[in-house]
């Protein structure tokens, strides 16, 4: 009886040792999955404050494109006008008009090719010297 007794004790030892075991695991396991827990709301905090500033550089990209559309539609409507006036002010002096709107443009002239000639060259050797010659 006593030992029976003796390795129930040790036996309820081990298990006592098993169970602390067990129990340390388990808190440094919650520890770390709270500090996953916390990074993963910074991270997602992070994300959305990075996809503001990014929606906010978009918006801002698209309201510079559109104050540029009107800038150039301005721009163009001033020439226009600057056209009529210029063309209105050669009427009035009986001037030939320089902006029929007909332009003409200059053929681009081709590069002529060069042509290359084929050299015989002995076996595997190259011959300077008739080179020299027919630079000097």
């Amino acid at each position: 009886m006593k030992k029976e007794l003796e390795d129930t004790q040790v036996a309820l030892e081990a298990s006592h040792k098993v169970i602390a075991g067990l129990t340390e695991i388990g808190l440094s396991m919650s520890k770390r999955i709270e500090k996953m827990k916390v990074k993963r709301q910074l991270t997602k905090a992070n994300h959305v404050e990075c996809h503001q500033k990014f929606q906010a550089r978009i918006h801002e990209a698209e309201d510079s494109m559109q104050a540029q559309h009107l800038l150039i539609e301005a721009l163009v409507d001033e020439k226009d006008s600057l056209l009529q006036t210029i063309h209105g002010l050669q009427e009035a002096n009986n001037a030939p008009a320089p902006f029929d709107g007909d332009w003409e443009e200059e053929p681009e002239e081709e590069p002529e090719e060069e042509e290359i000639e084929d050299i015989p060259l002995g076996e595997g050797e190259i011959d300077d010297e008739w080179r020299w010659r027919d630079l000097i």
